[in-house]
This record gives C-alpha cells, sequence and structure tokens, in this order.
C-alpha cells in the first residue's frame, strides 16, 4: 500500500514538473534517421573549430554542415560511442575494439588512422570506448577493462582492479571512477584517490562539469546530482529530485552561466537554473522525437543539440523567436494575443486561453506559464482587445467581457470581427464593432457595456474598422467589395451616410483592400502598394511616405508599434520598418524574420506589440513570440563552409571534401572541366534566414544575386585559372567573410601554349615555305622572263650580230673582192708588164740599130721602176690591213726579225696565192719565191709538217709568245 501511495505521489509531482514551463518554447527542429542516412541511435556530438557538428551513431561518424550530412564509418563498421577534438583538429572516436581519429588528406577528406597497431598485443581487443578525454595534449580513452593513454605516439594502458565506469577531465583535470573505488583523479601517470563517498558504490558518473571556483557539479546516473568540493560530495537539491529517483540522468551540459540541462533516459531533458528550480521542460511533448536522451552539446551559437535514441533533435535555445502552444494536446491556431491584468490571453480556434504571466520578467516567454480555458469562449476567437480597462472578445458567437478566467457575453448576434473606441480618450463612451453583417454600436456607462444593436445602412461583414481623428467617420473595408467611409451620427446612433470607394476611386482594384490608420493616417494596403486618402480630391493616392519604402507589395496588415515602428506580413512573410535603425543612407531599415515564412496565419492576420522585446503573432499553431530587441542586437557574423567540390557526372570524382587546407591550386585536366560546389552556414538557428552569393572569378563579371541556394554547377569552363568564392548573410544585412577555392583547368595538349607555339612555328614555317615557293616561283617566273628577255635579246642580238656579220662579211667581200680586184690587177699588170718587156726585149734583139736602143733601155727602165715602185703595194697593204686586221703589227710583235718583203710574203701567202702569182708580185722568179718561202719557214720557226699558208692563215690577232 505504500508503495502504491509513493508512486501515485511521485506521478503527481512529475505531473506538477512538467506544468511548470515557460510560456514559449524554442524551435526544435527533428533530424530523422531518414534525413541523415545512418543509424537510429547517436551517443556522442562535438563540434569542430569551424562550426560542423560531429556525431558518433551507431553506423559511424556523422558529420553536419548546416546543410549536408556525411557519414564516415570505421574499419570495422562498428557504432562510434565517444568523441573528442583536439586542437590540432583530430578528431578522436571509440568505438568496440576500435581507436583512432579522422584527419583529412590532402583533397580535404576525413580519413581514418587506427591506433589499435600502437597498443601492446595482449591488449587489442577491448570493448567499448565510453569516454574520451584530453589534458595536456594526452588523450585518453576508456572502455570497461581499460583506459588508454595516447603520449608522444605512444600508448599507456592503465587497468583496474574491477572496472572503469567513467572518465571526465573539468577544471583542467581528469577524473576517473573505479568500481567500488570511487573517484580518481590522474596526477602525472599515477591514478589517485579523490572521493570515495558510499554513493559512487551505488551509480556511475555520467558527467563531471565546471560550477564554481573550486566546485565541480557531478551528475550521476542513479542518484541525481551533487557538488564536488573539496574532495567530499554534496547532494544539490533540485525541483525535479524525484525524477531522478525514478529516471536515469544520462547526460549533463551547462547552457549559461545560471542553467544546466539534464538528459534522461526516459523523461526529456530538464532545464535546470543554479537554485536548483525547474525552468523548462523538453519531452516529446513539446516536440522531440523520442524521450529517450542519449547525449547532449550546446553549440558556439547556443543551441543545444541532443542525441536520441532514435534520431537528432536541436533546440533554439538562445533565439529570439519561440512558440506559444496555450494547449500542447491540440495545437491549435492562433487568431489574438492580449496581456491583461497580469494573464496572457491567446484567442484561438478553440476558445480564449489563459495564464498567468510574471511582467518582472523583461522577455516575457521566459515567465512560467498554466494556461488554462477561459470558461464560455469555446468557439472561433477573432480578436482580443482591451479597451476601457475591459477585456473584449471578437468571437463568431458574438462579443464577450472577460473577467479572470471566466467570459461573459455581451451580445447574441451574428459573429463579431472587432471592437474600435471612438475616442482615444478612455473611457471612451462609445465603441463600434465590426461584424459579419455590417457595424454594432456599444456604450460604456462607467462600468458595463451596454449593446445598442447593429446600425442600419451597410449590410456588409466589415472586418477592418477604424476613425478618422476626432470625428464620427468610420473607416471599414471589405475584402472583395472596396473600402466604406460611413458617417456616423454624432451620438453613433446611426448611420447618416456611406460611400464605397474602389477602383474607380484611385484603388488600384476592388479586391485585396485593408484599411489601417498608420502615423495617424487613413491608409489602405492594396494589391499593389499602400495608399492614402486625399481629402482634397477625395480619392486615394500612393502613399508618400510608405509606399516609397513597402513599394508594390501586396500588403495584408499592417499594424504600428509604440515605438512607431511599422509591422506588416505579405503573403505569410513577416517584416517591420524599423524607424530608430537607419540603413543604406535611409532613415530605417527593413527587416524581414525568414524563419516565420509559412507559418503565420494567412487570411486572419494579427500582430500584438506589448514592448519591444514582447511581440506576439498569430499562427497556425499557437502564437509566435518575437524578442525584438534581441533580435535586432543578434551581431554574431554568420559563416560560411565549403562543403564539397566535384566533378560533374563523374563517379568518385572528388576535389575537395571540406575540411582541411584551401589554399593549393588544383590542376585539372582540360576535359574536367565541369564542377559541383556545395556550400553551407554552421548558423543552425538562423538556417532559414541565411542567404548566400557566388562568383566564380576569372569566369563571373559579378557577384551572383542573393539566394538560399546552397550548390553551384559550372560546366564547360575553358581553359584559365578560378577561384570559387562564396559569402554568406543573414537577414540583418550581416556579411561573412568570402572563403575561396582556386583551381585551374589546364590547356588541351591540341589547345596548350607549348602547341600554339607549334602552331605558330608551323604557320611561320607554312609561311616562310609559302613565301619562298612564292619567291621562288617569282624568281623562277623572272628567271623564265629573263630566259625569254634574254632569249629576246640574244635573237635580238644575234640578228644585230648577224646583220652585223653580214654587213662585215659584205664588207669583207667588198674589200676581198676589191683586194682580189687589185690583186687580180697587180697580177694582171705584172703579166702585162712582162710580156710588155718580153716584146721589148725580143724588139730589141731584133732592132739593132743604135737609134731604137735608148728607147727600148728607157722603157725597160721605165717598166722596172713601175715592178719596184711601192705605190701599189702601199695600196694593196691599205686594203689588205682593211681585210686582215693587226695581221702586220701581229707579225711584226711576234716576228721582228722579219722584212717588208717577209711581211708582203706572207700577205700574198694567206691570199693563197700561187707562187707563180707571187713571183709576178715580187717581180722575182718562182726559184726565189720558193728560196723567200723556205726562209720565211725559218723566222717563223714552223715545224716541217707545218703548212705556211695554214699557220698565217690562222694566225691570231694578239701577240703570242714564242
Amino acid at each position: 500500500m505504500k508503495k502504491f501511495v509513493s508512486t501515485i505521489y511521485s506521478l503527481i509531482l512529475c505531473l506538477c514538473v512538467y506544468g511548470q514551463n515557460q510560456t514559449a518554447l524554442p524551435q526544435i527542429v527533428n533530424y530523422h534517421s531518414y534525413d541523415y542516412k545512418a543509424g537510429v541511435q547517436n551517443w556522442a556530438i562535438e563540434q569542430g573549430p569551424d562550426g560542423i557538428l560531429y556525431f558518433g551513431n551507431s553506423e559511424g561518424l556523422l558529420s553536419f554542415d548546416g546543410k549536408y550530412w556525411r557519414r564516415y564509418q570505421l574499419p570495422n563498421q562498428t557504432i562510434v560511442r565517444s568523441i573528442k577534438i583536439a586542437e590540432d583538429g583530430k578528431i578522436y572516436v571509440g568505438g568496440q575494439d576500435e581507436i583512432g581519429y579522422f584527419f583529412p588528406d590532402e583533397q580535404g577528406r576525413l580519413v581514418y588512422h587506427s591506433l589499435k597497431k600502437l597498443l601492446p598485443p595482449a591488449e587489442d581487443h577491448f570493448p567499448d570506448i565510453w569516454n574520451i578525454a584530453i589534458l595536456n595534449e594526452q588523450v585518453f580513452f576508456r572502455s570497461r577493462n581499460q583506459i588508454f593513454q595516447l603520449k608522444d605516439g605512444v600508448i599507456s594502458v592503465y587497468k583496474p582492479a574491477t572496472r572503469w565506469d567513467f572518465l571526465g577531465d573539468a577544471n583542467n583535470q581528469l577524473f576517473a571512477q573505479e568500481y567500488n573505488k570511487g573517484l580518481v583523479i590522474y596526477d602525472n601517470g599515477v591514478w589517485k584517490p579523490y572521493c570515495n563517498d558510499p554513493i559512487l558504490d551505488e551509480t556511475p558518473i555520467t558527467s563531471i562539469l565546471e560550477y564554481g571556483k573550486d566546485t565541480l557539479l557531478i551528475s550521476t546516473l542513479k542518484k541525481g546530482v551533487y557538488f564536488l568540493h573539496n574532495n567530499i560530495l554534496t547532494p544539490k537539491t533540485t525541483s525535479i529530485d524525484n525524477i531522478f529517483t525514478h529516471d536515469r540522468l544520462y547526460c549533463t551540459v551547462k547552457v549559461n552561466e545560471d542553467w544546466f540541462a539534464f538528459g534522461t533516459n526516459s523523461s526529456g531533458i530538464f532545464i535546470v537554473d543554479r537554485n536548483g528550480k525547474l525552468i523548462q521542460t523538453y519531452s516529446y511533448q513539446e516536440g522531440l522525437q523520442k524521450n529517450n536522451i542519449r547525449c547532449l552539446r550546446l553549440d558556439r551559437n547556443k543551441n543545444l543539440w541532443i542525441g536520441l535514441d532514435d534520431g537528432i533533435d536541436q533546440i533554439a535555445i538562445n533565439s529570439a523567436v519561440k512558440y506559444i502552444y496555450p494547449d500542447k494536446k491540440k495545437q491549435i491556431t492562433g487568431y489574438a494575443s492580449r496581456i491583461f491584468r497580469d494573464r496572457l490571453y491567446i484567442g484561438t480556434s478553440n476558445g480564449v486561453y489563459s495564464s498567468p504571466i510574471d511582467l518582472t520578467k523583461k522577455d516575457l516567454s521566459l515567465s512560467e506559464s498554466a494556461f488554462t480555458e477561459v470558461s464560455n469562449t469555446t468557439g472561433q476567437v477573432w480578436s482580443l482587445e482591451e479597451i476601457n480597462d475591459h477585456l473584449l472578445v471578437g468571437h463568431e458567437d458574438g462579443g464577450f467581457t472577460i473577467n479572470g478566467s471566466t467570459a461573459t457575453k455581451l451580445y447574441a448576434a451574428a459573429g463579431s470581427w472587432l471592437f474600435k473606441p471612438a475616442s482615444q480618450v478612455f473611457p471612451a463612451g462609445h465603441i463600434i464593432v465590426g461584424t459579419y453583417t455590417g457595424l454594432r454600436h456599444i456604450k460604456f456607462d462607467q462600468q458595463d457595456f451596454k449593446d445598442m444593436g447593429r446600425l442600419d445602412g451597410v449590410f456588409a461583414s466589415l472586418r477592418f474598422i477604424t476613425f478618422e481623428s476626432n470625428s464620427s467617420t468610420v473607416w471599414a473595408s471589405h475584402p472583395n467589395q472596396g473600402i466604406y467611409r460611413i458617417q456616423l451620427s454624432p451620438d453613433f446612433s446611426k448611420i447618416v451616410s456611406s460611400r464605397l470607394y474602389d477602383s474607380k476611386s484611385g484603388l488600384p482594384g476592388n479586391n485585396g483592400n485593408y484599411i489601417y490608420r498608420i502615423k495617424n493616417r487613413i491608409v489602405v494596403t492594396a494589391l499593389s502598394g499602400v495608399y492614402e486618402f486625399n481629402p482634397s480630391s477625395n480619392r486615394f493616392e500612393l502613399s508618400p511616405t510608405l509606399h516609397p519604402i513597402l513599394k508594390d507589395q501586396d500588403i495584408q496588415y499592417l499594424h504600428e508599434d509604440k515605438d512607431g515602428n511599422i509591422w506588416f506580413i505579405t503573403h505569410k512573410k513577416v517584416g517591420v520598418v524599423d524607424f530608430h535603425k537607419p540603413a543604406d543612407g535611409k532613415d530605417y531599415s527593413v527587416v524581414y524574420f525568414p524563419e516565420l515564412n509559412g507559418i503565420i496565419l494567412s487570411g486572419y492576420e494579427s500582430i500584438y506589440s506589448w514592448n519591444d522585446e514582447n511581440i506576439f503573432i498569430a499562427a497556425y499553431k499557437g502564437i509566435i513570440h518575437v524578442n525584438y530587441k534581441k533580435y535586432s542586437n543578434q551581431i554574431t557574423q554568420p559563416d560560411v563552409f565549403l562543403g564539397q567540390v566535384r566533378l560533374s557526372g563523374l563517379q568518385d570524382s572528388l576535389l575537395y571534401g571540406g575540411y582541411g587546407n584551401r589554399n593549393t591550386t588544383v590542376q585539372l585536366g582540360s576535359k574536367l572541366n565541369s564542377l559541383h560546389f556545395e556550400y553551407s552556414s554552421t548558423m543552425f538557428e538562423q538556417l532559414r534566414n541565411i542567404e548566400f552569393s557566388y562568383q566564380l572569378v576569372g569566369f563571373d563579371k559579378e557577384w551572383s544575386a542573393w539566394s538560399t541556394k546552397s550548390e553551384k554547377d559550372y560546366t564547360n569552363l575553358p581553359p584559365g585559372k578560378y577561384t570559387f568564392s562564396v559569402k554568406a548573410r543573414n537577414n540583418l544585412g550581416s556579411e561573412s567573410a568570402p572563403i575561396n577555392y582556386t583551381f585551374e583547368v589546364q590547356r588541351a595538349w591540341y589547345n596548350s601554349y607549348w602547341i600554339y607555339g607549334l602552331y605558330i612555328c608551323l604557320l611561320a614555317g607554312i609561311i616562310y615555305l609559302v613565301f619562298r615557293w612564292q619567291q621562288k616561283k617569282h624568281l623562277a617566273e623572272q628567271q623564265h622572263l629573263n630566259y625569254l628577255h634574254q632569249l629576246v635579246l640574244d635573237r635580238n642580238e644575234k640578228e644585230i650580230i648577224k646583220l652585223k656579220n653580214e654587213k662585215l662579211e659584205t664588207d669583207i667581200n667588198f674589200k676581198n673582192r676589191e683586194l682580189l680586184t687589185m690583186t687580180i690587177n697587180l697580177v694582171q699588170r705584172g703579166e702585162v708588164l712582162t710580156k710588155i718587156k718580153e716584146i721589148i726585149s725580143s724588139l730589141m734583139k731584133k732592132d739593132t740599130s743604135d737609134d731604137s736602143s735608148p728607147a727600148y733601155r728607157n722603157l725597160l727602165k721605165l717598166i722596172r721602176e713601175v715592178e719596184k715602185s711601192n705605190e701599189d703595194w702601199d695600196q694593196f697593204a691599205i686594203h689588205f690591213n682593211n681585210v686582215n686586221i693587226d695581221f702586220f703589227n701581229t707579225l711584226k710583235q711576234a716576228y721582228p726579225d722579219l722584212t717588208a718583203n717577209d711581211l708582203k710574203l706572207c700577205a700574198y701567202l694567206r691570199m693563197n696565192l700561187s707562187s707563180k702569182e707571187i713571183a709576178q708580185l715580187l717581180n722575182i722568179t718562182l726559184k726565189a719565191v720558193e728560196i723567200a718561202r723556205y726562209r720565211l719557214r725559218k723566222k717563223l720557226l714552223l715545224l716541217p709538217d707545218t703548212n705556211l699558208a695554214d699557220f698565217l692563215t690562222h694566225l691570231p690577232k694578239s701577240p703570242v709568245s714564242i
């Protein structure tokens, strides 16, 4: 019976504990095993210096860079139970019968290096490695039977007397727990006793954390949490101690200076402050995939990562955006919110819920909450308005007032959208209600509201209404008809007149028009921009204040907060025009909330601003709470991570694996010119807010437009050196520094510089050969022309020579004829003279008279004088020299001993005269001629067989040496 009562008491306590939660929950992201494509169980979590998360998974080591999951298996395909990252970047892992580390190779791929080869042969088989710790560059691995110490490339083995139950470090000290031996501390190669409290014999330690300057926080598997101070254990009292007695505490992590997170076996996660007070519970009910927590890790941006028995979860525990679920079981839609009399009221699709709120907390999302349903409000709630210190409810069944946790109906009529006081000075005596069927009038008599009924004149559903300043003129909008301007009577009891403004009155259309009062102006959000009413023209015109800011956006909702900032919603996207943060040379900045895209309520948008730390936005599930002050002050610069670089379309084409050095230039062949780049950001809590811009230097002329796309392909790149650069920015405009990857696409052999040189040489050679061929051809043609010209010249010359020869021959023939004639004449004259002499001689013989003898002798004397006369010879010589040029000179030069008679004889012989003819010409006898010929041969030094006449005929004209 006592056991039963104890169990019931524990269950009640657990229910009370679970009920004490914060008003709003941060975003919880679930990663299923089919998301990361590995085993379901996750045993350890670590984060590298580059922001990448590593998970010890039942199928190996997982890495996550914000976009891409990658798995790395151990050689024996074993579970990775533990992870620790050293300062040099080595990722030490422990599994079943395996220890080692992952480290990037030259291509940035994580490669596993086993350390088993360093173990002594007797110790190379061991059970699971559950813990890894690093102290002073020494790495320690714990299994139940051994602790391995890696130092300077050597592994030492520490074996327990019983078994090792825990290994961990804190305050630059290394601790281990030995079963039945308590807590020991490592000191220069020796494990010394540190604390042997009996409680440690009952339960293993699961974590040791720094708590104070000389105090440690000890978490145990079965006995809860303790302080360790001066070697003494002291229980730490918390509001969840009863949970620890019924559940197992697997892991603990420090969330901030005041909070600690405890992960349990079946109850989820508990956030407890230093005073032991429960702050928040995270379990399956709050959005976790499982309540079985295997490990916890707080990343560098204060996100809490959870390794589950089935999956991985992320809690953006430090986020400025959180979610309020008034009914966690039903996850109903939130339509309106209001803080009234220290309570938070949420209007939903199924009534109104309220919870006490601690207004001393600046961020009300951190306040404890316990939502309960307000009675008499079941049904669709459209609005919550505080008027005259009363909370009014716009409901599908009419109008209600709320007092505490009970609602009272004001009137039973058609559904009511919203309430607007006729005066901004409270208490307002008149309130106008926009209903399904038009306007309704309510009076306030200092204490209570009194329904004055419906105002006839406009029968339309009026969900948006507002008053002109200090007047009884109401502006109302119907989404499908236009804008109504309704003039009420001074006592607001009836409609005096109304006019419908539509597309003929300056609006872009009859649909999608919503009326608001912003900056003391009547404005309309339309399908294309924001419009204001111009009383002078009685038309709507583009707003000179808001249209330059919001442009032609289709705005469905506007809300001005207490600081004058304008919140707006366009197609399920939320933004704010912040007039207190100038940017880009303007006196305002526009901030969007990408993490809210698609989850806010569409068609019935609502924003309630309590202050800049508490903005409430209607959503499909509950209400979204935004701490805008914290959101806008998030100054963490986004980072960017280059995941992988691959060659497109090729298997096993990884060029860069995402880890290690990117400073080397990768050389690629000419055909390897299509690349795929993957990039991401490790700002895990802002993944929906991150955009990327890239540029391939050497190919792209400028940076690309910002986009959420996290990969890029380049195909058929021409040869050249390129640098791929990518950077990230968040929605607040903060940019990361770009990261670069340089590579060079080499030219094909037929397209390389040396082949170009060869082409140039070949071309030059061809040009040279063509030039030479042309030159030779030209030369040949020139030679041929010259030849032809020469032929012509030769022919002409020959013709000239021929003509000259003919003329010369004619002259010679003529001179020869003259010479011959003269010679004949001389011979004939000699013959005649000889005959005359013979006749005279015969006459003298016959005539013996003395008178005739002198006459005959004188005549003979005269004949002899004629024969001896040289006048004929001189004439002959002249003609002979004309025919035989330099004949005599040549003979004289060659044979100076020749006499005049010898020269005459030579001339006659050259003319081929007979001896008889010569005798007549020389007036000598034939015998004398022969003697003269003989003597001449001697003078000419002729051989006996040389014909004298032939020698003289062929005598050269130039002198010859004898």
